[in-house]
């Protein structure tokens, strides 16, 4: 089994000469700032996930990688090798989850994190993947789209019930916010029915019309290949959440996973938040990973 795992510098001088050359969009701070937490990732993994084969970091260029990642260890990933030139740069999550299965080396089955969720315990493969061709996660139903996200979340539905040719449904399914089990064959083959749709929907940025990567999950559970077990996660977002509480769950997790949602916050917040969570992260795993130099 592989991991997967998202990652952007939102200070990178090179990245943002890009972002500021290819789109009229706001950098949104919230979704492209860097709390230094990649390292507790990367070290939640190694204890918690021993069974892990191979770590992919994918990147938008050279200049995102940080110093301290071990090259021998961590499979460095570039946009421009797997992702088709003419989406290029991209500065959007679903355009960049969409290709993730074109990426060299990587194995039938994966886990695939975004930089904000935290292994906290030890897991086993079968949270994951059950048994074979099979995938582990929880899902529910939803009616309302009341904000992009879920516009998002109900395109993908539509998109794979066309592709397996289902009736079409005012509800619409959504996975469990959690490292997303993977199948690469699945994503292959939905991929290939469907890549008219799929292609004509990227976008540079986010925009209400784009998939997710949920529609590879969403094909996995019309397939009926999903064993629907919510796994263990607490998710803190920090517009609710208080420094305390955060502390407390990182020295102490009670659940397999964590995520730790960013929000727009005020410059001394943002910096008191994020001295908290590296501090309380520290005591957790002290040591150095395999993936650190």
């Amino acid at each position: 089994m592989d991991i997967v795992i998202t990652y952007v510098n939102g200070l990178d001088p090179e990245w943002l000469a890009d972002y500021a050359e290819y789109t009229d969009t706001p950098v949104m701070t919230k979704r492209f700032r860097d709390w230094g937490t990649l390292p507790y990732l990367l070290r939640g993994i190694e204890k918690n996930l021993p069974f892990v084969e191979k770590v992919f970091l994918v990147l938008a260029r050279e200049s995102q990688v940080p110093s301290w990642v071990n090259r021998d260890k961590v499979r460095v990933i570039l946009h421009s090798e797997f992702i088709p030139s003419e989406y290029l740069p991209t500065f959007n999550s679903n355009t960049i989850e969409t290709f993730l299965h074109r990426i060299p080396g990587l194995g039938e089955r994966f886990l695939y994190f975004n930089d904000d969720m935290f292994p906290m315990l030890p897991s086993q493969e079968s949270d994951f993947f059950p048994r074979e061709g099979h995938i582990g996660i929880g899902f529910s139903t939803h009616l309302l789209k009341s904000n992009m996200y879920k516009r998002i979340c109900a395109n993908s539905d539509v998109l794979v019930r066309e592709a397996l040719e289902l009736p079409a449904s005012p509800f619409f399914v959504r996975p469990q916010h959690i490292c997303s089990p993977m199948l690469k064959s699945a994503n292959e083959a939905l991929f290939s029915k469907m890549e008219a749709q799929i292609l004509k929907a990227l976008s540079r940025t986010r925009i209400a019309s784009n998939y997710t990567q949920y529609i590879y999950l969403d094909y996995l559970y019309y397939l009926g290949k999903v064993e629907k077990t919510r796994i263990s996660k607490r998710h803190f977002s920090l517009a609710s959440t208080t420094e305390g509480k955060l502390k407390k769950f990182i020295s102490h997790p009670d659940r397999k996973f964590c995520c730790i949602n960013d929000v727009h916050l005020s410059d001394n917040h943002y910096l008191s938040v994020r001295s908290a969570v590296l501090s309380a992260f520290e005591g957790l795993y002290p040591n150095k990973s395999i993936y650190e130099l």
